[in-house]
């Protein structure tokens, strides 16, 4: 009788090769392993990241890729398949400092990871993934104007995401030394700016990746929030993916914060799934 079984490779593109096809059948669910294989990719170095395929009979129906901070992301799996991976992963002496999944799948992976190696699990952070459906422009629209970012506004972005970075407690920090290496250094930003020209807002997208892009980050400082620049430049950069060809628009939010996951279905994205975060002992 076929059996599940997880093949792991470090070659980037023979993993790619095998499981392209799964991952370009759910681009919005699949949405972050897509577009960190194809930076990886783009890069022509795996950078010490390991990857997984669940195979039967050559059928791939999940994946995973444990980075060299030893996070393991995984797509949707039973909790069978959760405690096989995590078998085989503890068999052979990989280590892990946490996973990042579907909401059932990195609950499971993680009692199943604490049953083969007692690493205790601590739940860091939920997220919500929506997926666009219709692009509604709020009402009223804000005073002023999207505009793309250029190279003379570097500056200017690297201060806002710096901003970003130290107001959701992302590690690590960026700055004008760090970004060409930080994940932001590859998306596509766009400015709110008032009247006067001024940035009051940002928002910007991963290239395109099998008619999928993330809209991530998006940033209004504190003192201007409020007014509904975040909804505009949102709606500027979900307009500019729909115009590009994408077929599948999404983003995640913070469960905890109301104001945004309201903003978002105001203006036409829908839920798909919640994620979790785990971190382990």
């Amino acid at each position: 009788m076929p059996t599940d079984a997880w093949h792991l490779t470090e070659d980037v593109e023979d993993f790619h090769a095998r499981a392209r096809d799964f991952l370009h059948s759910r681009p919005a669910l699949h949405n972050t392993p897509l577009t960190v294989i194809e930076k990886l990719r783009t890069a022509g170095d795996a950078d010490g990241t390991a990857f997984g395929r669940l195979e039967r009979e050559g059928e791939v129906s999940a994946i995973f890729y444990r980075r060299p901070s030893l996070r393991l992301h995984l797509t949707p799996v039973s909790s069978e398949q959760a405690d096989l991976l995590a078998t085989h992963l503890s068999g052979l002496g990989h280590a892990l400092a946490g996973v990042t999944a579907e909401h059932d799948t990195a609950t499971a992976f993680a009692e199943a990871w604490q049953r083969r190696t007692n690493a205790a699990p601590t739940f860091r952070q939920g997220l919500h993934l929506y997926r666009l459906g219709t692009l509604t422009p709020p009402e009223p629209r804000p005073e002023g104007r999207g505009r793309v970012v250029g190279e003379p506004d570097r500056e200017q972005l690297i201060r806002l995401c710096s901003e970003f970075v130290a107001a959701v407690g992302e590690v690590p920090a960026v700055d004008a030394d760090s970004w060409d290496s930080s994940r932001f250094a590859d998306r596509h930003f766009t400015f709110w700016e008032a009247p006067d020209g001024t940035p009051v807002s940002m928002a910007a997208m991963t290239s395109m990746v099998a008619g999928m892009v993330r809209v991530d980050p998006v940033y209004t400082p504190a003192h201007l929030r409020g007014h509904g620049y975040a909804g505009a430049v949102t709606v500027e950069v979900s307009r500019a993916a729909l115009a590009a060809g994408a077929t599948d628009v999404v983003l995640y939010t913070d469960p905890a914060n109301p104001t945004s996951n309201a903003l978002y279905q105001r203006i036409g994205y829908v839920p798909v799934t919640d994620f979790a975060m785990y971190e382990f002992s």
